[in-house]
């Protein structure tokens, strides 16, 4: 699949900002600092399309690019870059606003097909497992994307891979997708995943 045009549309500060249904959307979510701008970049083949920073929270709102591509399933639609959960240097203030904004954007926005949700694969913390459990307890089955995979040694890959699996519970035989963005690997088993989601 060739990704045509790629473009950063707004960031939504507000429920009444979201998009309307014009386009089906794929939101990306993950804690803070766990790669989802460095993903985004990767599965379009651009550098510093979403913004990558080494401080953690630099997404603090919802970020939506509108993409189009060669696949007549997924010929165009928003990638929606959500702001991190977790740790993150800003105010409480603004921490407290992130939370019912993107649990109103998940939860109630009928245009949203598919969440994918990045872990880092040696790293699964608590609020990853929330995470899975309450989007599957709207109905929202997350694409979950295991980043960072090169950093694994060969010896280690397929035990730490598992003990990610576990560790978020995950019934037997639930996906997790293995991704670099150094390497390229994931890359095109998520675009199969996400347009196998757009036909269902």
């Amino acid at each position: 699949m060739k990704i045509l045009s790629s473009e950063f549309i707004k960031s939504c500060a507000s429920a009444e900002q979201f998009p309307q249904g014009e386009l089906l959307e794929i939101a990306v979510a993950g804690r803070s600092n766990v790669g989802k701008s460095s993903l985004i970049n990767s599965l379009l083949n651009r550098r510093g399309l979403a913004k990558v920073s080494r401080t953690p929270g630099k997404t603090r709102a919802v970020n939506l690019f509108q993409i189009a591509t060669s696949d007549p399933g997924l010929a165009k639609f928003y990638l929606v870059d959500l702001p991190g959960y977790g740790f993150a240097k800003v105010s409480k203030s603004i921490r407290a606003e992130w939370g019912p904004l993107i649990e109103s954007y998940v939860a109630e926005q009928p245009s949203l097909i598919a969440v994918v949700l990045l872990v880092e694969c040696r790293v699964v913390t608590e609020q990853d497992r929330q995470t899975v459990a309450w989007l599957q307890s709207i109905g929202r089955e997350p694409v979950i994307v295991a980043t960072k995979v090169d950093k694994l040694k060969p010896s280690e890959r397929v035990r730490t891979l598992r003990q990610t699996h576990r560790d978020l519970g995950l019934p037997e035989g639930q996906q997790l997708i293995p991704y670099s963005v150094v390497t390229g690997e994931g890359r095109d088993h998520l675009w199969g995943v996400l347009r196998d989601l757009v036909k269902t």
